[in-house]
């Protein structure tokens, strides 16, 4: 049994004209698809995130909250598990101000205090359901899904392909597939992962690794898998800080989690632990519907790429919150 398990979430409050302004300042003419301004919008649900914490998660040790100083209002900062983290707290000065989500997270470990165990969460991504220790460690070993997947783009600009290539030729450097699935078959062909598990026969005569499938569900990740992979390839690593924007030369905390699946260091997870939603308006009902039944126990709302009614969408998420989370939390201050 493990002692201490933290979380990890990162939040920004693209609204915030502070923000806006110092964004503007250091944005190029030209970003990528995965700097848009839809990937910085507050929805306005970070406060039943701490609800799901407080009522499905109790045991959790710490919880860090990390922003670039930003504070929501009704949070309770005085609260005795919470510890707030701004980015300069462990992120080096000359890559400040940074509006890159992967410079925020690939640093984590060096945030002063964190555990070992710990759980990364972003501001999208909610605990809906009662969730225990060992739906994220078990004896101190990550739960995860080892599903093997091929990078592929419908847009010649998109960053994403581009930043799962860089992750998975650093991890092709380091392991060889063959020996990888020799040694923890049972991992990657387990009737865990149903259906999807042909994904991974059909993919076995593959040379190399392309990358392995993210749900954008939390992360179970270890401090010292962070360690281990910056001293091996700190440079690289740290050329990342550079870009202020996701950028095409990034690498993602993915490679973390595809590191600890390599090693074999993971518990096989079901894949219907959680789910993965993208918000458009003809999926709203079909979302809500299963936030209210609670059908999963972690769910990630991804933000839409396209102009959707986000005010209308707001309204219906945070009334299916308020239905499985009507009660304030100790996260929140006193009214």
């Amino acid at each position: 049994m493990i002692d201490q398990i933290d979380f990890v979430v990162t939040w920004v409050d693209g609204a915030d004209p502070v923000w806006q302004k110092e964004r503007a300042l250091f944005c190029p003419p030209n970003l990528d698809n995965g700097s848009s301004l839809n990937r910085y919008r507050d929805w306005g649900l970070m406060k039943y995130w701490f609800r799901g914490v407080e009522k499905y998660a109790p045991w959790v040790h710490r919880i860090f909250f990390i922003t670039n100083g930003q504070v929501p209002e009704w949070l309770n900062t005085e609260h005795p598990k919470l510890r707030m983290v701004r980015h300069d707290d462990y992120i080096p000065r000359q890559y400040l101000p940074t509006f890159n989500a992967n410079v925020i997270e690939l640093r984590i470990h060096r945030i002063p205090e964190l555990s070992e165990h710990f759980v990364l969460f972003n501001d999208d991504t909610f605990i809906t359901a009662p969730v225990c220790v060992e739906d994220f460690f078990e004896n101190g070993i990550p739960c995860e899904s080892a599903l093997m997947d091929i990078v592929t783009a419908l847009d010649p600009e998109d960053c994403f392909p581009h930043i799962l290539i860089n992750n998975f030729a650093v991890i092709n450097k380091y392991f060889n597939k063959k020996e990888v699935l020799r040694k923890n078959a049972g991992k990657f062909f387990t009737f865990k992962y149903g259906k999807d598990v042909m994904r991974n026969i059909f993919l076995l005569p593959f040379q190399n690794f392309s990358c392995f499938r993210d749900p954008h569900l939390p992360a179970s990740l270890l401090k010292s898998t962070f360690e281990h992979v910056w001293e091996l390839e700190g440079e690289l690593l740290e050329g990342c800080g550079q870009n202020r924007f996701r950028s095409k030369s990034d690498l993602t905390q993915w490679l973390m989690k595809s590191w600890q699946i390599c090693e074999g260091n993971f518990i096989a997870r079901s894949t219907k632990w959680g789910h993965h939603f993208e918000l458009w308006e003809d999926s709203t009902e079909g979302i809500c519907r299963s936030i209210e039944k609670q059908k999963y126990r972690t769910i990630c709302l991804n933000d839409s790429k396209v102009e959707i009614e986000f005010e209308k969408i707001q309204r219906r998420l945070s009334g299916s919150f308020e239905l499985i989370l009507p009660e304030p939390s100790e996260y929140e201050k006193k009214s």
